[in-house]
């Protein structure tokens, strides 16, 4: 993984000016310049209008007590997109773009689920606001933190008669 992070880190800055020279020299500087800025806007208006429709459907979803899954990862998506969109660059724009497209995302979502199912560790709990793993006891159970005070027993009365008593 560390292998992969470091080819794009040092891939995506090569093909970015590989392409602002090749598309700078056909359509010179300044148009390539202005592409760079209407990219930048396209993919801010893009941005809000598909994220508030996003936000929508999370806020239908928790009124029907379902949980928003998709459109958590759809709006993970759209977060990426515009951070592609604003950062200047051809190859980073395409990749912005393909992430607003509904049925890339879907893909997407597939191709990271299948990957994640193959190779990562999944883990789901749930049950309130504790922590995941409670600290247990000496005997296996939850570890419960409280205060305590001794209280003394009360002294029998003497007027009454109990069992051991006699009249």
């Amino acid at each position: 993984m560390a292998i992969l992070l470091l080819a794009m880190f040092i891939a995506i800055p090569i093909i970015e000016i590989a392409l602002f020279i090749e598309i700078g020299g056909w359509i010179g500087l300044w148009p390539t310049i202005a592409v760079v800025i209407v990219t930048a806007f396209a993919g801010t208006t893009l941005l809000r209008v598909q994220g508030l429709a996003v936000l929508r459907r999370v806020q239908e979803s928790v009124d029907r007590n379902e949980l928003p899954m998709r459109e958590v990862f759809d709006g993970l998506c759209l977060l990426v997109a515009g951070v592609l969109l604003l950062t200047p660059g051809f190859f980073t724009d395409a990749l912005g773009f393909l992430l607003f497209v509904p049925i890339f995302r879907q893909l997407a979502g597939i191709a990271i689920w299948r990957w994640l199912a193959r190779n990562g560790k999944i883990s789901v709990s749930a049950g309130g606001f504790g922590p995941a793993n409670p600290p247990t006891g000496g005997a296996g159970g939850p570890v419960i933190d409280g205060e305590f005070e001794e209280v003394d027993r009360p002294v029998p009365d003497r007027d009454r008669l109990g069992p051991g008593d006699k009249t």
